[in-house]
């Protein structure tokens, strides 16, 4: 029995590291995207990532004709809002400076960039987004707006002052 043991131990071995061989790449830019860390130096989507594929390994079998990539992208989106959700209390506002990065993403919150991803990174459906986050589909439909709105229309700094204007004195 011991030997039956060991050889399904390697085979669920095997498949999970072909698993993760097709799909880490693909998951860590998800997290990336999420944390909105550089791409080059990005510690939070790497812890993500690898919470993520190990519970899809505690899982593994279970998953029984379950996608093992939907799995870890769902664990990837739970623990993304579940440390949102203790660092700033909601997924709003006070999440928006969080991120020290240059990338778009920095500038919309947690929520926001969750929703993002999940939708056009990863093309989930609303029904399955909002479904995943515990949101109503038009809520989550909004959201999705506003946040491309933001990437699309970013705030304008401060105009320029003009090149060898003179300012009046009084």
């Amino acid at each position: 029995m011991g030997r039956r043991r060991a050889d399904r131990d390697a085979r669920r071995a095997r498949e999970f590291e072909a698993f993760v061989a097709g799909a880490a790449g693909r998951l860590l830019h998800a997290a990336t995207l999420l944390t909105a860390e550089p791409p080059d130096h990005n510690p939070r989507a790497r812890r993500l990532l690898t919470l993520s594929l190990a519970h899809t390994y505690a899982c593994w079998d279970r998953l029984r004709g379950e996608d093992p990539y939907d799995h870890a992208r769902q664990q990837l989106a739970t623990r993304f809002s579940r440390v949102a959700w203790h660092q700033y209390g909601a997924l709003g506002a006070l999440a928006r400076s969080r991120p020290h990065s240059d990338s778009p993403l920095a500038r919309l919150s947690p929520q926001e960039r969750l929703i993002l991803v999940l939708r056009l990174y990863e093309g989930v459906a609303e029904e399955q987004a909002a479904a995943l986050l515990g949101l109503p589909r038009e809520r989550v439909h909004a959201i999705c707006d506003r946040a491309t709105a933001t990437l699309l229309h970013p705030p304008r700094g401060p105009a320029p002052a003009a090149l060898g204007a003179k300012v009046a004195s009084p």
